[in-house]
């Protein structure tokens, strides 16, 4: 099954750092005297990013919980997310029908998947964010160290470790491209895409949010929409600056779809 393609909606912005940032890398080919815990980095550039996989399941996760939808398909080491089992019941999902679902085999008979309808890429950091972090001594390339103690609360032993961060105040430029499928259901899922974003920066992103970790601010600075015409010639149908706007201007691009 699939959903026609009446345009789309490119999303651009930036994600800022107001605490330090912790997304992990493997630990694998470690150094002696390396951080324990080390961040996710270009291989070329060897500069950090924020992984669009990592951005796009907090963002599912948070609309689960605010939507109280039961999460009920284990995906590994514990971890269970809500999936929507076939292709009808996500498309009336809110959180399948934004993000996405992959149908179960139930009796011989194949599920049907839901292509998600948001595409989250990986963000990078500005160049304005690469000069500063390259001026700064850490001792690591981008990053900062962050010392912390654990301490064990019966015996008073001490467990120290070094992990490795992002630092406050740089900034990463993301993009989410929304595509159109139906004039019916998008003001729904810009809704809840725009619930999820609030919801993100009342939260944290990556490891350690409890720990005052991932504190960030999504700021939206451009939406460009796309009709068929306007996609072939590479030129927006429209311009608009806040998520508010959104629907609005695609009922007027769309009004005789």
């Amino acid at each position: 099954m699939a959903e026609t393609l009446l345009g789309k909606i490119v999303i651009e912005g930036k994600i800022k750092c107001l605490t330090g940032l912790h997304i992990g890398a493997s630990k694998e080919n470690m150094e002696i005297g390396a951080v324990d815990s080390p961040v996710v980095r270009d291989p070329i550039t060897r500069q950090p990013y924020i992984p669009g996989s990592s951005l796009k399941g907090k963002l599912r996760t948070l609309l689960e919980k605010i939507k109280a939808i039961t999460p009920d398909r284990e995906i590994g080491n514990n971890v269970k997310i809500h999936v929507c089992n076939n292709f009808e019941s996500a498309k009336v999902c809110d959180v399948c029908r934004l993000f996405g679902s992959t149908g179960k085999r139930e009796e011989k008979k194949e599920g049907t998947n839901f292509p998600s309808r948001i595409l989250i890429r990986d963000a990078y950091l500005t160049n304005d964010s690469v000069d500063k972090l390259s001026e700064i001594d850490t001792g690591l390339q981008y990053t900062e160290w962050k010392f912390e103690n654990a301490i064990d609360r019966v015996t008073s032993s001490a467990n120290p470790r070094q992990l490795e961060r992002v630092p406050k105040g740089a900034e990463f430029a993301f993009e989410f491209v929304y595509n159109l499928e139906d004039t019916e259901t998008f003001e729904q899922d810009i809704e809840n895409l725009k619930l999820a974003i609030r919801l993100l920066e009342l939260d944290a992103l990556g490891g350690h949010g409890s720990r005052g970790y991932g504190k960030v601010d999504v700021c939206i600075e451009k939406i460009s929409i796309y009709d068929e015409n306007s996609i072939k010639t590479k030129t927006p149908k429209k311009y608009v600056q806040t998520i508010d706007e959104v629907s609005q201007a695609v009922k007027e691009i769309f009004k005789n779809s």
